[in-house]
């Protein structure tokens, strides 16, 4: 029986890269994203032409009742689910200093960032547990998508950064709690990947990349960057690597002199 590996935020951008990597390594895919069907209609027939089976699930990971009700689809539909990617995020809507930002674009971050994604994972670990107390074979794993900016302090953005520096601690605290379990929990930090997200600083970005030298790669990252390293937790490469922290940036986040 093929496993099943969930995606959240994967209608588009390095969600739906991850996903289509997955349905290539053979995974059925589930889409957990907040549109419309026909909006996202031709990406999942993209997923589907890979030869697997794809369920989309119209939720927001924010929303409890809706990640209740996404779990009892996947239950039913597959009752299996394998593989965990944590990958829906928001930037803020406005970037603002610290010394201005309103508690409103803090909560609206957080939320779909750090407190959704915390009771997914709570509710997707227990069901993993109760799939390897049944059959000891199982072997399923737990990817957070997280960023550079969990490491790396951009002030017009604090609520951003903070939420991915508390969903790396949420790596840790999960893979501890699993560990007795045998259920690896791991962080992939992405850092300047061209997606929507960073279509709007492209200038910026450019400048950076290709004029002041801020990677040691000099290009942008792509989706499928970060779909490669998942594609490798998910198939279990490196099973024995619980916690591990994979940096995706282009040697941003190297010191150097």
């Amino acid at each position: 029986m093929s496993k099943v590996a969930l995606v959240t935020g994967a209608g588009r951008g390095i969600g739906y890269a991850i996903a289509g990597k997955l349905a290539d390594e053979g995974f059925n895919i589930v889409v957990m994203d907040i549109h419309e069907g026909s909006v996202v209609a031709d990406a999942m027939k993209g997923l589907e032409d890979k030869g697997v089976e794809v369920l989309y699930c119209r939720a927001d990971v924010s929303n409890a009742a809706d990640r209740n009700a996404m779990l009892e689809a996947v239950k039913k539909r597959f009752g299996r689910l394998d593989v965990l990617v944590n990958n829906a995020g928001v930037a803020p809507r406005v970037r603002a200093d610290i010394l201005e930002a309103s508690e409103e674009s803090f909560e609206f971050v957080m939320k779909i960032n750090l407190q959704g994604p915390y009771f997914l994972t709570q509710q997707i670990a227990n069901y993993m547990v109760e799939q390897k107390q049944a059959d000891d074979a199982f072997n399923g794993c737990i990817i957070n998508i997280s960023s550079t900016s969990a490491t790396v302090a951009s002030p017009s953005r604090g609520e951003y950064c903070l939420s991915k520096a508390a969903m790396s601690m949420m790596t840790q605290l999960f893979a501890v709690r699993l560990g007795e379990f045998d259920i690896p929990v791991y962080e992939i930090r992405p850092g300047i990947i061209k997606t929507d997200m960073t279509a709007v600083v492209t200038e910026k970005y450019d400048n950076l990349i290709f004029n002041e030298g801020i990677l040691l790669q000099k290009r942008w990252g792509m989706p499928e960057d970060i779909a490669k390293a998942a594609a490798m937790m998910a198939r279990g490469d490196i099973a024995y690597s619980t916690g591990q922290v994979i940096e995706v940036d282009g040697g941003f986040t190297k010191m150097r002199l």
